[in-house]
């Protein structure tokens, strides 16, 4: 049995390493968006120049920031909940908390968002639809289709979330977490 544990807590590893490479990568996008709004605000009122496509880019950017840093973020428990009631429950208790909300809301939202997305997606892709402003950007068709990247960011980090929950409520704690995953107040 202690193999199968390990093997899943490599499989949550894996899982929650491309959530973390995903949005380490992302995050660098934060810097972009400042250096190309600082660009756009310089060259419009300093030398009266602007580029719809250089606007959009911001835009862009900022779209993709929040839609791949999602899956970061549930990585690193950043997202809202009520935290004065959870963080007094003992470890299992979160457990089964993290493992509901998990199953009950964050894969059904998910599910829910990808389907009702996809039309809305492929009719974009089916147009290779781009800006309604001449001279902007032609890759809208791209950007919607970051919805579907999100929810399959997000399920891949909820799969890890169930695997960690299944570990932990099973009595395999002991190797579960790593040094970096304790939050600041210890488990």
């Amino acid at each position: 049995m202690h193999s199968f544990n390990g093997s899943l807590l490599r499989c949550a590893r894996l899982l929650e390493s491309i959530s973390e490479w995903v949005g380490r990568t992302a995050s660098w996008l934060s810097l972009l968006m400042v250096l190309v709004t600082f660009a756009v605000v310089v060259l419009r009122y300093a030398f009266d120049l602007g580029w719809i496509a250089m606007q959009e880019s911001i835009t862009y950017m900022h779209a993709v920031l929040f839609l791949t840093g999602a899956a970061y973020t549930l990585r690193h428990q950043g997202h809202v909940r009520v935290d004065i009631f959870y963080r007094r429950f003992s470890i299992q208790t979160q457990a089964w908390v993290d493992l509901f909300g998990t199953l009950f809301l964050l894969m059904p939202v998910c599910l829910f968002i990808f389907f009702v997305s996809w039309g809305y997606v492929a009719d974009s892709w089916s147009l290779f639809e781009g800006s309604r402003e001449a001279g902007g950007l032609d890759g809208v068709f791209l950007l919607k289709s970051m919805i579907l990247v999100m929810t399959g960011l997000l399920v891949l980090q909820g799969v890890a979330i169930l695997l960690r929950c299944k570990l932990l409520l099973g009595g395999y704690i002991e190797h579960l977490y790593d040094r970096e995953d304790f939050p600041e107040d210890g488990i």
